[in-house]
């Protein structure tokens, strides 16, 4: 079965984790934002698709679910050292370990050159091993920008200064995906999507990981039009998103933090969701009527998607591609 997944940073990569044990892994293609890219000083940040190259290579932190496992920080140390003596900041808020210095580096060595990110990412995941397929969802410039309200004011931010400078303490109104009208997706992408068998939307946040590559309208409209069967896997459970500020940017947004919410949230964007998966905690609390009520085609099932160890994960990605819906 070949599987095309829709990823964020957190959530999808440990359901990557678990398609990689039961699936060749050149039968895995992954679709990743790339709203949350942004500049830190001088070094060019692809954070969600950072997490998928060490994700797929056995190389990341599952502490903080981003960086390299084991890595070093004598670079960032040293730069708050000098810092802290010039009384001057690098803008490096952002830990950023010595290996994982070494990838960005090379990002923005071959982004300063002209090359597209995509084929950037293609030689990277090359450079580790990595038999998955590997797409950004645009080689074009996207950007997640969160509308907060501050002593009566409105401004615009990036997500890097919403959830790592001011850690998501902040009034949010609304959410938007600049430049995403006139963004064009990679021919490898909308390839992804044709050949596919299924198609998996990650239990990422569904808001600022997965919705701005659903802006991208070429991809959209290839999931509409291939007619593929569509996997939402929750990442609310219950009333709580499971990691991340997706609860209060659901909120945001108009929706019920709940699965309800994420399942309305797709269709809204007309992505007919086939199954919807929620957590067995969800099992008594009336969530399929609710489910139901927003797409009468949508089935739902339910499991364990809190992953917390390798058999979590391989459990999951084994009970998605065995659904009898798709």
């Amino acid at each position: 079965m070949k599987v095309c997944i829709l990823s964020g940073g957190t959530g999808a990569p440990k359901l990557i984790q678990g398609l990689k044990e039961i699936l060749p892994e050149e039968d895995i293609s992954v679709i990743v934002n790339t709203g949350e890219d942004t500049m830190v000083g001088d070094l060019y940040l692809s954070p969600d698709v950072d997490t998928v190259l060490y994700t797929l290579s056995n190389q990341i932190n599952e502490d903080t679910w981003y960086g390299v496992k084991g890595d070093t920080f004598i670079a960032h140390n040293t730069i708050k050292e000098f810092e802290n003596k010039e009384n001057n900041t690098f803008g490096e808020n952002l830990r950023i370990g010595d290996k994982d210095r070494a990838l960005k580096m090379h990002k923005t060595h071959y982004i300063n050159k002209g090359y597209p990110l995509s084929k950037i990412i293609k030689m990277e995941k090359e450079l580790f091993g990595i038999k998955a397929n590997i797409f950004p969802m645009t080689d074009d410039i996207v950007r997640t920008k969160i509308l907060i309200n501050e002593n009566n004011n409105k401004y615009l931010i990036d997500f890097h200064d919403f959830w790592i400078n001011r850690r998501g303490n902040a009034t949010v109104v609304d959410i938007f995906y600049e430049n995403s009208n006139y963004a064009g997706a990679p021919s490898k992408t909308i390839e992804c999507i044709k050949n596919s068998d299924i198609i998996i939307i990650g239990p990422s946040n569904p808001i600022t990981s997965i919705a701005p590559i659903l802006s991208i309208k070429d991809i959209k409209d290839t999931i509409i039009e291939s007619n593929k069967p569509v996997v939402a896997v929750s990442p609310i459970i219950g009333e709580g998103a499971v990691s991340g500020p997706a609860g209060i940017l659901m909120k945001a947004k108009g929706y019920p933090v709940s699965a309800e919410g994420v399942c309305k949230f797709y269709n809204d964007l007309g992505i007919n969701i086939n199954t919807m998966i929620l957590d067995n905690i969800d099992k008594n609390k009336d969530f399929e009527l609710k489910v139901n009520s927003c797409d009468s085609n949508t089935a739902v099932a339910y499991t364990n998607t809190i992953m917390k160890t390798i058999e979590d994960k391989i459990n999951l990605a084994k009970f998605i591609v065995n659904l009898r819906t798709i």
